[in-house]
């Protein structure tokens, strides 16, 4: 079985949202309502319970090669944001019930019938991408389309992408196309474009990698995304020190009360 990954080029995005609208269709996930938000013309706002997919509206100053824009007017970038099902997952380590786990194509899932809501999972993910449903209080995210997976069909979002802006396939050939495309954007005179996937982090890499121009955080990419698990033994040895400080404290407090006393 191999592993699979998305490749989602945001050179190659223009921001028509037939992504959301697949993903939405094929998982029958509920609309985000029409709620103008006033920040650009991204009404959705970002990944959550409802929206597994969504089209970020990057405005920026005015950048050459972009294409479709003339020079002195501000230049636009589009971006399609999903769960990175990172190979080091900290939902799935922070989940108490194993409603989260790793598929056989590489995916993290989460069993709406296992999941009891204790959000655990969002405060674990170093995206911000899990998040719960207000009306039952379950947790969901992109399912990495696990059901078309298995019978042989590319996710929704990849298979309405007009532009394949967002490609499927196996994760290392991904890499390679990755690397190719780069060298030509910078042959193009991008050289801003840049490839993400983290594997230099605690999450060793994503199945849902980016090519990108500019700064990462525009794209809701933090530069170095970390599984908070990583934190615990700093935790623990804090606590543990604070513990035989207060020990200390206490046992010093005894032995000076019982001198005072004699």
């Amino acid at each position: 079985m191999s592993v699979t990954a998305f490749l989602t080029d945001s050179t190659l995005c223009i921001g028509c949202k037939a992504c959301e609208v697949a993903c939405k269709e094929w998982n029958g996930i509920e609309g985000d309502g029409l709620d103008w938000s006033g920040f650009s013309y991204d009404n959705t706002g970002a990944v959550g319970a409802s929206t597994w997919r969504h089209v970020k509206f990057v405005e920026r100053a005015p950048v050459p090669g972009l294409g479709g824009n003339a020079g002195e007017q501000a230049s636009w970038t589009f971006s399609s944001d999903v769960c990175k099902h990172c190979e080091q997952a900290g939902c799935l380590e922070a989940c108490p019930t194993g409603s989260i786990v790793r598929t056989e194509f590489g995916g993290v899932f989460i069993q709406p019938d296992v999941c009891n809501g204790c959000g655990y999972c969002v405060t674990a993910c170093p995206f911000g991408v899990v998040a719960r449903n207000e009306q039952d209080g379950r947790a969901f995210k992109c399912t990495f389309c696990y059901d078309r997976q298995k019978v042989g069909l590319r996710p929704a979002c990849a298979k309405a992408c007009p532009t394949e802006s967002i490609q499927f396939g196996e994760i290392d050939e991904l890499r390679e196309k990755a690397r190719l495309r780069l060298e030509e954007l910078h042959r193009r005179g991008m050289d801003d474009a840049a490839f993400y996937d983290p594997t230099h982090t605690s999450v060793r890499g994503t199945h849902a990698m980016f090519i990108i121009r500019g700064d990462p955080r525009t794209y809701n990419l933090p530069p170095s995304p970390q599984v908070p698990t990583i934190y615990l033994k700093k935790g623990w040895r804090s606590s543990a020190l604070a513990a035989g400080l207060l020990l200390g404290g206490t046992l010093l407090a005894l032995l000076t009360d019982g001198r005072s006393g004699r």
